[in-house]
C-alpha cells in the first residue's frame, strides 16, 4: 500500500525546508506565504506505521456506531426504551460529534496534533464506560454525546498529520493507504455487534470498544509522533478563530468542494442509518447478518481506496475524480432501476452499493488534499470544517431522511441517487468557479502589461 522507502515522519527539530505552495484565489491571507512541508528527524516512524496508527484512530467512529446497530431491539428492552429513543442515541452522538469535529483541528493547530489525540482517547475511554454501565436511555444519550464529542479528533487531526508530513502524490498514497485500514472498521464492526449481542449483553460491546481504546492510547504514547512544531503553531484567540472559521465558511470553493465529498457520504450514510430496517425488514435478515450490507460497503470503500493509491502521480486529480462519478452515478442510476420493478432480494439490493463506495473512494483522497491545501497554516481548522460539513449532513440523514427514506428500497435507492448528483452539481460548479477566478486573474494581468 506504501512505499516502504517513503521518508519517515518524526518529531521536528531542525530549520524548515520551505516549499512555495501556489496560493488560491480566495486564500486566507495567513497561508500566502505557508510552507508545504518541514525537515524531520529520520527513522522514528515509517509511513507504514503511520497510516496503521492513523487507520486505527479513524476506526473508533465505525465502532462507536456500527457496532452496537445490532444491539438496538436489546437496548430497547434492557432499558425500557422506544425504538425512537434508541435511534436518538445515534444522532445525540452524530450531533455532539459533529460540534466538537469542528474544533478539534483548531485545538490541534494551537497545542500540537498528539495532545489533543490523546487527550480526546482518554474521554473516549471514560465515556465508553459510562455507555456500558448506562440504567437508562437519558444517561445512554448523555455519555453517547460525551463519546461524540471525543470521537473526532483522530480522523479530523490525522488528515492534518499526513498533510503536515507529505506533499503531493505520497500525501494521497497514505491517505488511501488509512482510508484502506479505516474500511476494515466498518465491515466487521456490525458483525461483531451481532455475535456479541448473541452472545453476551448489548453493555459488552461498549466494554469491548473501552479496551479497543485503551490499547490504542498506549499505542499513539508510544509511537505517535508531533508533526506541528511550535514554530508553526497559531493562536488559540477568540479574534483569530473567528477569522479562520468566517473565511473558511465564506469560501465558494471550500463550500463546494467540501459538499461534493459530504454529499457522497451522505449516499451511503443514508443506508448505514437504515441498516436495522434495511438488513430485517426489507431483506428479512438476523441481526448477525448485517455483513450483507457492511461487507460489499466497505469491499468498495477498500477497494476505492487501493485504486486510488495506484493512480496516486499517474493522473489528474480531474480526471481520477470524473470516474469516480461515472461509479457513484451509474451505480445509484441501477440500484433505483432495480427496485422500481423488482422487489428486494439478494445479492441485487447489494451490489449497487459495492460500485458505489468504490466510487466514493476514488473521488474522497483527491478533493479531500485540495481542500486542505486551500489555507496551508490553518489546516487543521479546515480539516475541522470538512468534517464538520459531512457530520452535520450525517446527523441530518440519520436523525430525518433515513426514518423517513426507509420505508421502501425504492425511496432508499433513490435518496442516495439524489445525495450523489447533488455531489456531481457540486464539483463540477466548483471546477466552474475556480476555472472563472483564474481566467479573471489572468485577464487582470493582460490588462496590466
Amino acid at each position: 500500500m506504501i512505499n516502504p522507502d517513503a521518508p519517515k515522519v518524526g518529531v521536528y527539530n531542525c530549520a524548515p525546508l520551505h516549499i512555495e505552495i501556489p496560493a488560491m484565489p480566495d486564500q486566507h491571507p495567513v497561508a500566502a506565504s505557508a510552507s508545504a512541508a518541514e525537515a524531520v528527524k529520520p527513522a522514528l516512524v515509517s509511513a507504514t506505521l503511520l497510516a496503521m496508527l492513523l487507520g486505527g484512530l479513524a476506526m473508533i467512529g465505525p465502532f462507536a456506531i456500527d457496532t452496537y446497530l445490532p444491539a438496538f431491539p436489546s437496548i430497547e428492552a434492557s432499558l425500557h426504551a422506544t425504538s425512537i429513543q434508541v435511534q436518538q442515541t445515534l444522532t445525540a452522538y452524530m450531533f455532539s460529534f459533529g460540534v466538537m469535529i469542528l474544533w478539534h483541528g483548531a485545538l490541534s493547530d494551537a497545542f500540537g496534533r498528539r495532545n489533543i489525540i490523546l487527550g480526546s482517547l482518554v474521554v473516549f475511554a471514560v465515556a465508553t464506560l459510562g455507555c456500558a454501565a448506562a440504567h437508562s436511555v437519558e444517561y445512554l444519550w448523555a455519555f453517547r454525546m460525551l463519546q461524540g464529542l471525543a470521537g473526532g479528533a483522530g480522523v479530523v487531526i490525522g488528515r492534518a498529520i499526513i498533510r503536515d508530513s507529505y506533499a503531493g502524490a505520497a500525501a494521497e498514497k497514505l491517505l488511501s493507504s488509512v482510508t484502506m485500514i479505516f474500511s476494515i472498521g466498518p465491515a466487521i464492526a456490525p458483525m461483531i455487534g451481532g455475535w456479541v449481542i448473541k452472545a453476551f449483553d448489548w453493555r459488552m460491546i461498549f466494554l469491548l470498544l473501552f479496551v479497543y481504546t485503551v490499547l490504542l492510547l498506549w499505542f499513539c504514547i508510544k509511537r505517535l509522533p508531533e508533526t506541528l512544531p511550535l514554530a508553526r503553531r497559531q493562536p488559540f484567540s477568540a479574534a483569530f478563530l473567528f477569522a479562520s472559521y468566517r473565511t473558511v465558511f465564506s469560501s465558494p470553493v471550500f463550500q463546494l468542494k467540501a459538499g461534493a465529498v459530504a454529499f457522497n457520504f451522505a449516499g451511503l450514510f443514508l443506508y448505514v442509518s437504515a441498516a436495522p430496517v434495511f438488513i430485517t425488514q426489507h431483506l428479512h435478515l438476523g441481526l448477525d447478518q448485517f455483513g450483507w450490507l457492511f461487507v460489499p460497503s466497505v469491499s468498495g470503500i477498500f477497494c476505492g481506496a487501493l485504486t486510488a493509491n495506484r493512480l496516486a502521480g499517474k493522473i489528474s486529480i480531474p480526471k481520477q475524480v470524473r470516474i469516480g462519478f461515472c461509479f457513484l452515478v451509474t451505480a445509484a442510476s441501477v440500484n433505483v432501476a432495480y427496485h422500481a420493478f423488482l422487489p428486494p432480494a439478494l445479492p441485487w439490493s447489494v451490489i449497487p452499493i459495492f460500485f458505489y463506495t468504490l466510487g466514493m473512494s476514488l473521488v474522497a483522497p483527491g478533493v479531500t488534499l485540495i481542500v486542505l491545501d486551500l489555507y496551508p497554516t490553518i489546516r487543521g481548522i479546515v480539516a475541522s470544517c470538512q468534517s464538520f460539513t459531512m457530520t452535520m449532513l450525517g446527523a441530518l440523514v440519520a436523525g430525518v431522511i433515513a426514518p423517513f427514506l426507509s420505508h421502501t428500497m425504492l425511496w432508499l435507492a433513490a435518496g442516495q441517487l439524489a445525495f450523489t448528483t447533488l455531489a456531481l452539481v457540486l464539483w463540477l460548479a466548483g471546477q466552474s468557479y475556480r476555472a472563472a477566478l483564474t481566467r479573471r486573474e489572468v485577464n487582470a494581468w493582460e490588462t496590466l502589461e
